[in-house]
């Protein structure tokens, strides 16, 4: 099962330029939870946060034990090994194969024999649907399959947390809700922690257990999915309507006097209007109970009197019966 991953008043500078400040929040053990966010926010500077690649100024993030920031080179590399990462572009070496590539991060961190090698990058390829593919150089194959490919290599070290960055960057909408779908057969099959960092709406919409949004420096909210698509905070609202109206602006957030103008001509007219939340996408027939959604089942009907009614309401519509949820 995947690792409770603890982020505790996390604050990043470049120079002079506030990144984020105290952000803090809990990736819930073997849940998926994506990080949304307009272009600039810093969400990349935040997986790499997570992983250690990136130092912090100030704040935790706590492992098994192990503090991502403050702990010693060697325990902090130790646990990096607990970590799959899938990057934008897949970052596959273009002169490698698929098969190469996948079987890369084995025969640079393990000793293990090439049979053993093979049976195990051959086991991802067939879990990302690349049977085939696998003598194919990065080049003879699209964005979705390099894409694909970049997870198997992710998944080849067997970890219990996955960091995907923009896993949908460049993929039409076909394929984007394909890779959604594996996202999610994904963490039945494994049941790791998994965090996605993306703007894309769809994927936001159907695959997350949990939702946080950055913004402005800071963390806008992080918690349940319910609680995100429901939210009246404007720079949620405007994100997730796609609207130009509101906080956010074409290069950074618009001005006070600039809002006001807005509300007043009528910018706000969606405000109070309650956004329906559309079913979290199931595993694939055939494919296991993902306990991390039984776990979350669990965990948010046990903190319902904390939430918003209008994530109350849309919780408790989708583990009803009709409401097509989790059983368990």
């Amino acid at each position: 099962m995947g690792i409770e991953v603890v982020v505790e008043g996390l604050t990043k500078s470049f120079g002079k330029q506030n990144i984020w400040q105290d952000v803090t929040l809990t990736l819930p053990a073997g849940e998926v939870s994506v990080m949304l966010g307009p272009s600039g926010t810093g969400k990349t500077v935040f997986l790499k946060s997570i992983i250690g690649l990136l130092k912090p100024e100030r704040g935790r993030v706590l492992i098994d034990g192990v503090d991502m920031v403050g702990s010693p080179e060697r325990d902090i590399y130790e646990t990096r090994k607990l970590f799959g990462l899938m990057f934008q572009d897949g970052a596959l070496f273009g002169s490698m194969t698929l098969f190469d590539n996948i079987a890369f991060p084995l025969r640079e961190h393990t000793r293990k024999k090439e049979s053993e090698i093979r049976r195990i990058v051959m086991e991802r390829i067939e879990v990302v649907g690349l049977l085939g593919a696998e003598g194919k150089l990065p080049g003879e194959i699209s964005g979705g399959m390099r894409k694909r490919a970049g997870l198997a290599r992710a998944l080849v070290l067997d970890p219990q947390i996955i960091l995907c960055d923009e896993p949908d960057s460049g993929l039409d909408p076909v394929r984007t809700a394909y890779l959604s779908q594996l996202l999610i057969d994904l963490n039945a099959q494994i049941d790791a922690t998994m965090l996605i960092v993306t703007h894309n709406l769809d994927i936001a919409a159907t695959v997350p257990d949990n939702m946080g949004m950055l913004f402005r420096q800071g963390l806008v909210t992080f918690g349940p999915r319910e609680v995100l698509l429901t939210s009246e905070e404007p720079v949620v609202a405007q994100f997730l309507g796609g609207r130009r109206e509101g906080p956010i602006g074409m290069s950074e957030e618009k001005d006070a006097a600039t809002l006001a103008r807005e509300q007043l001509s009528g910018g706000g007219d969606h405000a109070g209007q309650p956004r329906t939340v559309v079913p979290q996408l199931e595993p694939s027939p055939g494919m296991p109970v993902r306990q991390g959604a039984l776990r979350r089942r669990e965990r948010v009907l046990g903190m319902m009197a904390q939430l918003p009614e209008a994530a109350r309401t849309a919780i408790m519509r989708s583990y009803s019966p009709a409401g097509g949820g989790v059983t368990g």
